[in-house]
């Protein structure tokens, strides 16, 4: 389940305006988490993760005062995060140009909520295999909405993809996720 969010107008009009960095560090606190497990999905390096997760925040800072212009400064985010990331997987790669269906995506499920919890660890495996299995989009688009608890349009604005397209995704994870769930307590 994912954090409320602070008010972001009040903070990034700080930033903007009176360089606060005490607003910086709420900002901080916010976005880095989210945009730590985007890059680490793409990346599948915690050290280049939390690099381009750092970059992001440091470029929204040396930015600051073009903030207020933007409308949401966290698609914003993950948009400047995905193109790191892309960037990163190019200067590593013998390809010519990585694109994002190519991009073999993890899902970490290990959350600390209640609900999580009480998750045996055989259906845990179980669904971390069918979510590994899940086409890289679908695994992308599903932890951005159901992880980052971002909507179908921001999820679509950070993909480059239609609204559309994002539904269609989460409901191929979904389906494939709720098969799983329903021969292991044989609902069937």
């Amino acid at each position: 389940m994912p954090k409320p969010s602070p008010d972001l107008t009040n903070l990034i009009c700080d930033i903007a305006l009176y360089n606060s960095e005490n607003a910086y560090e709420k900002l901080f606190k916010y976005l880095f988490p989210a945009l730590y497990r985007f890059c680490y999905c793409l990346l599948k390096s915690r050290e280049q993760a939390e690099e381009i997760a750092n970059d992001v925040m440091i470029t929204l800072w040396k930015n600051r005062i073009k903030l207020p212009e933007i409308q949401n400064i966290k698609v914003y985010s993950f948009v400047i995060a995905r193109n790191l990331c892309l960037n990163a997987i190019n200067k590593t790669s013998k390809k010519e140009l990585v694109f994002l269906e190519d991009i073999d995506v993890q899902l970490v499920l290990d959350t600390l909520d209640p609900e999580q919890l009480l998750i045996n660890d055989e259906l845990k495996k179980k669904l971390e295999q069918a979510t590994h299995a899940l086409p890289s989009r679908c695994k992308l688009v599903f932890k951005l909405i159901k992880e980052d608890g971002l909507s179908y349009k921001e999820t679509a604005t950070i993909l480059n993809i239609s609204t559309k397209t994002v539904d269609a995704h989460l409901v191929t994870a979904v389906k494939k996720l709720t098969a799983v769930l329903k021969v292991e307590f044989n609902l069937m």
